[in-house]
């Protein structure tokens, strides 16, 4: 007889994934999603698609932020659903702070589109972005 412990939040992920919906994996062993690959860290410029603004400015040291873009430095666990190499899409939970899915479109190394949408801080949210590498972050953004 084999006895299993399983966690019933992973139970329902893999049952998730099995539909095709969510690739549940541990967010230790989380793969690196493809796309990530062809990036560099450094200072993006964040622009709502279709919204008059200014854009915003973030110093972005680990890439895995990118699938945050409304909460960027929350400590969340990443389900990668899609891979490719120039898209993702990666469904994100960050306990009580919130959870989305959010999806990358690779157009040149230094342009994405983003899309997210979830919950974050008890709000729906739904955005749509560009995100533009400019340069390397300054001492004073880090």
């Amino acid at each position: 007889m084999v006895r299993l412990c399983v966690n019933a939040a992973w139970v329902a992920l893999a049952l998730l994934g099995s539909s095709g919906m969510v690739a549940a994996q541990p967010p230790e062993s989380a793969p690196t999603p493809d796309v990530l690959t062809a990036l560099e860290p450094g200072l993006w410029e964040f622009k709502e698609v279709d919204r008059p603004g200014a854009p915003e400015r973030r110093c972005i040291a680990n890439l895995r932020d990118l699938f945050q873009p409304v909460q960027p430095r929350q400590a969340c666990r990443h389900f990668l659903a899609e891979n490719g190499p120039d898209h993702a899409a990666v469904a994100y939970d960050c306990a009580a702070q919130g959870r989305g899915r959010t999806t990358l479109r690779m157009e040149t190394k230094r342009l994405l589109r983003i899309e997210s949408q979830g919950i974050a801080e008890g709000r729906p949210f739904a955005v749509r972005l560009e995100a533009r590498r400019i340069g390397a972050c300054s001492a004073t953004q880090r």
